[in-house]
């Protein structure tokens, strides 16, 4: 289910994280002128980016243990293009289906230099999920982001809708990055707050199941230029499931239990080319 605190870590930290199975943002004087759109980046650029997370979590939820998730992206001016994945070391929760590889695409359409649209969606795949337990194989979410930066400060409002789980999420983020000159680096600052309902989190369940929850997450990493195309990055969220509940028709609710706060580091290393 998207990208998480997998992809939402590693992107928010500094490199790429999200994405999970979920188990059974004087009137005389004359105007300004409009504040002309940014260029696109000129010509083709690929992204990738090992990353090791001691916790798999998303939106609020324990996926696994420590994993492995390396993503590979193709940004091609405003557009960008890739696939994320996750690979369970230790720890790893019963269950769970892996390996999980979600291929994504996003498309920032520029208002201003401050202010930008950013539709996309990822595909969530899972090749060994067990249909019979009641996981999918694969489910689709596609979203809408915007972005708008006020001084140090970027705000994204996003909204998701997967249409396989048939339910949406709706998420707040906050990311800043405060400049740690004598040093060479900073600190890059993200907070997330999320809430989410899902009319169809379990395959073949009939009556169908929901699963709904809220979600926050705040964290910090410091980056460090090894190299032009090479940068790496150390990072610690604490992130943190409420309310997290499956119900099946008419039923009384239940706890999810694996809903929970934990505290995740995240070691990444992002090559430019």
């Amino acid at each position: 289910m998207i990208k998480p605190l997998g992809l939402l870590l590693v992107a928010a930290l500094g490199a790429s994280f999200v994405q999970a199975q979920t188990p059974t943002a004087s009137a005389t004087a004359a105007a300004p002128a409009p504040t002309p759109a940014p260029a696109a980046p000129e010509g083709p650029q690929w992204v990738v980016t090992p990353a090791f997370v001691s916790t798999y979590m998303f939106r609020g939820v324990r996926v696994n243990g420590l994993s492995f998730q390396p993503s590979v992206e193709l940004d091609v001016g405003n557009a960008a293009i890739g696939v994320w994945a996750s690979f369970p070391l230790a720890n790893k929760t019963p269950g769970v289906s892996d390996p999980e590889v979600d291929p994504y695409v996003s498309y920032k359409i520029p208002v201003n230099d401050a202010f930008n649209f950013q539709p996309g969606f990822s595909l969530y795949t899972y090749p060994r999920a067990k249909t019979s337990a009641g996981s999918y194989k694969l489910t689709f979410e596609p979203y809408l982001a915007a972005n708008y930066t006020v001084g140090p400060v970027t705000l994204t409002p996003k909204v998701y809708y997967d249409t396989v789980l048939r339910g949406g999420t709706y998420e707040f983020n906050a990311t800043s990055a405060v400049p740690l000159k004598d040093l060479g680096t900073e600190l890059d600052l993200t907070g997330t707050a999320g809430t989410y309902l899902w009319q169809d989190a379990t395959k073949g369940s009939s009556p169908r199941t929901e699963n709904g929850g809220n979600y926050w997450l705040l964290g910090v990493s410091v980056p460090y230029q090894v190299s032009k195309p090479v940068k790496v990055s150390i990072g610690y969220a604490y992130t943190k499931g409420t309310s997290n509940y499956f119900r099946t028709g008419s039923a009384a609710k239940t706890v999810n239990t694996s809903a929970v706060g934990r505290g995740v580091v995240t070691l990444s290393s992002t090559i430019t080319f």
